[in-house]
């Protein structure tokens, strides 16, 4: 079967593009009013470009062709949304675009974060629960059944709801923002700072599941940790992508490599927000409240569903659309000639 070089392809096509771009251009003396003839073509030439720019980076992963198509599908996408206003615009393309393409251009990392949270978390329960030297080692049987029988659960009514809600929310910001921003150190802080905390999550489980107690365990920790650990498994996973685009900016400098991954995880951490908002609601006023295990686990998988049902529905779409998930793009004008 016939497959085109990246040359013949961009030859091909780039009649094709320039005329969109001349779309664009010419929206912009309008101040996008483009009316009739000029804008069904300008939406099918937009339509047309973004199965390129899909079709460009499935096939051939150039990255300046890639930027190029990007700009120009970005540019007539502007113009075909732009009659929204402004600051409603931005916010609702965020959120439907930006953020969820994002996340969606992460995953691999992120997966690589789950497993440096998840491994370490394992290991130690696992090690706990099954070693009788180990749990005798670690703390007198008094202050292990008061851990497991009051400690762990008093912490999730130790301030009112509200409050609690708050200090939990500034915390895992904190954490999430920890994870991010020592990732630029060539990503190997980040994972450290995973294991670390999913060491601490599998300590807690084994201590319950020596006791004997594993479902008040998860009772405690599921309805709000389900999106909680997803949260910081995905701001895990924007540091371990910006230290990545050091260890290999590919054709990139390294300055600028770090500084369009850093761009993109910055609208990860600022969506990562709302999520931690729901997050912080739930183990405020869902994990301590005298609902039955079942209702509030199942409150918690609501959430987390909910949550990775919108990144899967929507940031495969959004970066097919020409989305890159970088909380500032770049003009279109700024995008070289091929």
């Amino acid at each position: 079967m016939f497959v085109r070089t990246l040359d013949s392809y961009v030859m091909a096509n780039t009649a094709e593009w320039q005329r969109l771009e001349e779309l664009v251009d010419a929206a912009a003396k309008k101040q996008n009013k483009l009316h009739g003839d000029e804008l069904d073509e300008l939406l099918a030439r937009y339509q047309r470009a973004s199965a390129h720019l899909s079709h460009v980076r499935t096939t051939y992963a150039d990255p300046l062709v890639t930027q190029r198509l990007t700009r120009v599908v970005a540019g007539a996408r502007a113009v075909i949304y732009g009659s929204q206003p402004k600051a409603r615009g931005a916010f609702i393309s965020f959120f439907t675009s930006t953020f969820p393409a994002a996340v969606w251009s992460a995953r691999w990392f992120i997966v690589l974060s789950a497993l440096a949270f998840f491994i370490p978390a394992v290991v130690t329960g696992a090690w706990l629960a099954n070693s009788d030297a180990a749990i005798e080692a670690l703390a007198p049987p008094a202050l292990r059944e008061a851990y497991v029988q009051e400690d762990f659960e008093a912490y999730y009514s130790s301030a009112p709801a509200a409050e609690f809600a708050t200090q939990v929310l500034i915390n895992n910001i904190q954490v999430s923002f920890l994870a991010f921003v020592v990732g630029i150190m060539w990503t190997f802080p980040t994972v450290l700072l995973l294991a670390f905390n999913g060491a601490n999550v599998g300590f807690a489980a084994g201590l319950f599941y020596a006791a004997g107690e594993p479902a008040k365990f998860w009772g405690l920790i599921l309805p709000h940790g389900l999106l909680e650990i997803s949260a910081i498994l995905v701001a895990g996973g924007a540091g371990m992508q910006m230290g990545w685009a050091l260890v290999k900016p590919g054709d990139r400098t390294r300055m600028d490599a770090l500084t369009e991954e850093a761009k993109r995880a910055a609208s990860i951490v600022m969506g990562l927000i709302v999520v931690f908002i729901f997050a912080g609601l739930i183990e405020g006023f869902v994990t301590p409240s005298p609902l039955d295990t079942w209702a509030r686990i199942s409150i918690g998988a609501a959430a987390f569903f909910a949550f990775w049902s919108y990144v899967f529905a929507l940031g495969p779409a959004a970066m097919a659309k020409g989305y890159t998930g970088s909380v500032i793009q770049r003009p279109i004008r700024d995008v070289p000639e091929l």
